[in-house]
Formats: C-alpha cells, structure tokens, sequence
C-alpha cells in the first residue's frame, strides 16, 4: 500500500468523479484509476462502485476512508512538525466561511497569518454553516467562520465574532412602517425574506418560531445581505436581518425591532480540537484567538 494510492483514493471520494480526482492531484485520469484499483486489489475489496455517472463509496470504502484520510495527515503533518523544530512551518490550512458573510474579520485575520507565516497556503471557501461545522469534524477544515443561534456545537470548540439583535426591515410604504417594534407572533402569516438555512441568522429565525409552534413563511432566499435587504425595500416581504445590517446598506428602509421573544444571531470561529495535530492548523487557531482577544469588534 502506497501513499499516493490513498490520496487517490481520497480524491476521488471526495469528488465523487476520476477526472474531477485527476485535475486536484495532477495526475493523467488512466494513472488514478489504475493505482485505486491496485488499492482495491491489495485490500481485497472493491473500494468505489463505478456503475452510476457518479462514484460512490462502496460499504468498505467507507469504512476505509477515515484511515486513509488519517494516514494522510499524519505524514503531512510528520514533515510539518520537522519544518516546526527545525524554526519554520510550512504547509497548507482549510479555512472556510458562511456564504454571504460580509464581516472583514476573517480577511483581516488571515492577511495578518499570511504575513506571518508565508511558508503556510490557505485554501478559502464558503458554504452553508452545517457543511462548515460537518467539514470541521472530519478533518477537511482547519478554521471556519459560521454562523450560530447561540448554545455549544459538539466536538468543536468556538469564540464568538459577533452577537447582535435581529430586526425585521420593511420598505417605507409597508402597512408596519407606522411601527417601532412588532412580535414574533406578529410574523407569524407575514411573508419573509431571509437569509438561507444553514446560516446563524435563518437558524435563530427557525428556533424561535419552532419554539412557539410555526414555521416561518419564507418567500425568498438571498444568500447575501445587501440581497435579503434590497428585496424587502422592494416591497417583497419582510427581511429579518442582523441589526448591524441595515445601517450599513443605506437603503430605504423602515427596521422594527422583534420583541418577544427578542431574537439574536452569532458570527462564531470554529474549529475542531484535532486541529493541534497539524502544525500548521495548530499556530492558525493559536493565532485567531489571539486576534480576536486584541480585536475590538470582536
């Protein structure tokens, strides 16, 4: 069993797909498919079920991945830990964010990283929180920025970015513009704008009408901000938003705070305990706590 048999191997589960496998890893399609197989041969078992469009992990291959991930990272993060005694780390973090979000935090804290440790890439992207907090855990990455309705997230540990009130935000002609404030129930039959499920602000909007035995009535979806807002100052619905957000966005908007319950949404870094492995991932979380202890939007 080879190294590069399990990165293939890797790959190509992830991708679900040999040619999207062989462009991540550099390699000629016919070169990964041959060394999967000569894994599987060795293995004794089929590895990948090839009869569909899309490749899919076998039983085994399942049970398979988790070690073969984990071998891995222990040889990247045996050379890492050379380069660290030896004064110098080097290698790669995963690092992801919350689609939509436009706190500058996470750029200011990774171009302070970069600078400081230039041997170490940062692969950046954005998902929905749930995928963020599920790549976390297996070990895809290192750091992330996600959104959060408050209250411990297993097997991760977190520090708060962010924790604001949210607000709902109609357009000046809307019949609730001649109010200040209204209630959650008050929302109950209204159409709303919001941001998708997976993010901190729909996931507090949920909880609380789950709470109180409703489901809110989504109209649209925007994964960006400045879109929930736009729409709603359309006349499209009401947006519930951060109450940081409307100011920001100078848009005709009439914002009414939500009380009872009064909802509130946090920003939050996140990152799994196994990170410390990783020298690399190690002095990045070292390095965003530390940011964010000296940061004062923090």
């Amino acid at each position: 069993m080879e190294l590069h048999q399990l990165e293939y191997f890797v790959a190509v589960a992830e991708e679900a797909s040999f040619t999207r496998a062989a462009a991540r890893v550099h390699v000629a399609q016919p070169g990964v498919s041959a060394q999967v197989r000569r894994l599987e041969a060795e293995l004794g078992q089929q590895l990948l079920d090839r009869s569909s469009r899309s490749v899919r992990l076998t039983e085994v291959g399942a049970a398979v991945l988790p070690f073969a991930r984990s071998a891995l990272r222990a040889v990247a993060n045996a050379r890492l830990a050379v380069d660290q005694l030896a004064g110098l780390v080097r290698g790669q973090v995963a690092v992801g964010m919350v689609s939509g979000c436009s706190v500058q935090i996470l750029p200011e804290l990774l171009a302070e990283f970069r600078h400081r440790y230039p041997c170490v890439g940062i692969a950046l992207s954005e998902d929905g929180s749930d995928r963020l907090i599920e790549f976390l855990r297996d070990g895809r990455l290192d750091l992330a920025l996600i959104g959060s309705a408050g209250g411990a997230i297993p097997g991760l540990e977190t520090a708060v970015v962010t924790d604001e009130a949210l607000v709902a935000a109609v357009s000046a002609d809307d019949p609730l513009a001649a109010r200040t404030s209204v209630t959650l129930a008050d929302l109950r039959d209204l159409p709303l704008v919001s941001l998708p499920r997976g993010t901190g602000v729909r996931g507090a909007l949920d909880a609380a009408c789950a709470d109180a035995g409703f489901e809110p009535r989504i109209v649209l979806e925007a994964s960006a901000l400045p879109m929930v807002a736009r729409l709603a100052g359309l006349g499209l619905g009401v947006a519930v938003l951060p109450a940081s957000a409307p100011p920001s966005l100078n848009l005709p908007l009439h914002v009414l705070s939500i009380e009872r319950p009064r909802l509130r949404s946090r920003l939050e870094l996140a990152w799994s305990p196994a990170a410390s492995a990783s020298p690399a991932a190690r002095v990045l979380v070292e390095h965003a706590r530390a940011f964010l202890r000296r940061d004062p939007a923090a």
